[in-house]
């Protein structure tokens, strides 16, 4: 029972995680200990990892991030994922589960929804050396570009990428086809992410600040172009622009996800239907508004089977895909 000496914190953190069910990864610090929570729809990543002992007398102690690669650079090993809706303490003591916040059932239904995993940290969000539902994401990734391979191939010289969350989905798709991967682009790593900037303007100057030339690799090439997703098209267009100016014979894009058609509501910075390309041009007219010889996106089912094909969890796989279907894991109350 909770006193003013001694507050519950694990009741408190039970009683918002009933209130708010998504979408959130959360790391609380109460004097000494630490709190891990992951939402009850795990649309976020958490997971724990271990620090080694100092000495043979002392167990080593306990970390948590949203992924796996943070614990690497620090030398912790990685040691398992945070369940949709657990609580976990870590402590002096080790690490220990406090509960486990269950997903409620729909209205007049008896069944559980599955949990609801964000799929686009797959896609574009996580780093590529991350483990996510015991399965890394440049697999996943790889597996993405085979795929897209087999639903759309087209005759080229060269595959290429725009870098860097795209490089294993192209190289997946040049190993199926076998067709050479070859890099046309090379990233200046010191500009971040353009799809976040407040204006077109500014989105279209950071393209060409992002991303330099290798035109000896592709002048007079087929090239296809494979990209991990498209928001507002800026980017490729720049880039597919950028191009053809110096010299590719042919560039086909081709986008590891499908079409971003809704905005998110789960914490991500997706803009409104409105700015959405994917809702003002089907592929083909946008692949002529780019000036791209050709435009085709991963179908929904080939990103769901691929991802969900590799799962090696305990859980069952459920993956969130609103910003592609507009079926929110939560009814939206607005």
């Amino acid at each position: 029972e909770e006193t003013s000496e001694s507050p519950d914190w694990v009741s408190r953190i039970r009683n918002f995680m009933s209130l708010s069910l998504t979408s959130y990864s959360l790391v609380i610090m109460v004097g000494s200990e630490v709190f891990g929570v992951r939402d009850p729809f795990g649309n976020r990543p958490l997971c724990l990892g271990k620090l080694p002992s100092p000495n043979s007398d002392k167990e080593g102690g306990w970390m948590v991030a949203s992924e796996s690669c943070a614990f690497l650079s620090i030398g912790a090993t990685y040691m398992r994922e945070v369940l949709p809706g657990e609580i976990v303490r870590l402590s002096s003591s080790g690490v220990k589960t406090e509960g486990i916040v269950d997903r409620p059932c729909a209205v007049g239904s008896n069944e559980r929804p599955t949990a609801a995993f964000c799929i686009f940290e797959y896609v574009y969000f996580s780093r590529a050396d991350t483990m996510h539902e015991g399965q890394q994401v440049y697999s996943a990734r790889f597996r993405c570009g085979r795929r897209l391979a087999v639903e759309s191939p087209v005759k080229a010289d060269i595959v290429s990428t725009v870098p860097e969350s795209a490089t294993p989905a192209a190289m997946g798709y040049a190993d199926h086809l076998g067709v050479n991967y070859v890099e046309v682009l090379t990233r200046n790593r010191y500009v971040g992410r353009t799809f976040i900037l407040p204006n077109t303007r500014l989105r279209r100057s950071g393209v060409t600040k992002k991303f330099g030339l290798l035109e000896e690799n592709f002048r007079g090439k087929r090239v296809v172009l494979v990209d991990d997703s498209i928001v507002r098209g800026t980017t490729i267009g720049s880039i597919v622009k950028l191009l053809k100016m110096h010299g590719a014979k042919e560039v086909h894009v081709r986008i590891a996800s499908p079409p971003l058609k809704h905005p998110c509501f789960m914490g991500i910075n997706i803009p409104t239907k409105n700015e959405l390309i994917a809702n003002t041009m089907d592929a083909d007219q946008l692949a002529a508004d780019l000036g791209a010889d050709s435009l085709v996106y991963l179908s929904i089912e080939g990103l769901k089977n691929t991802i969900q094909g590799g799962v090696r969890s305990e859980q069952p796989a459920g993956h969130c895909m609103a910003c592609l279907t507009g079926n929110y894991p939560v009814k939206l109350d607005f």
